[in-house]
């Protein structure tokens, strides 16, 4: 499993929350495979999104090689 960060930082949560649904909406018609995606808060304050990769039977195979 590998997580990505999306590449801005949002000034508030609700913010973050906005882009965190736009991205959600684009996973669902894209059939791409996440497990999990949340907002998170930096130590400066900013607020960003991050999505948990659901890890597919292809790349445990090249892992496990």
């Amino acid at each position: 499993m590998t997580w990505i960060y999306d590449s801005n930082l949002y000034d508030t949560k609700f913010q973050a929350s906005c882009r965190m649904a736009r991205l959600e909406d684009a996973a669902m018609a894209s059939s791409s495979k996440w497990r999990y995606i949340s907002v998170f808060q930096t130590s400066s304050g900013r607020y960003g999104v991050k999505i948990l990769l659901s890890q597919d039977s292809s790349e445990s195979e090249r892992c496990s090689k």
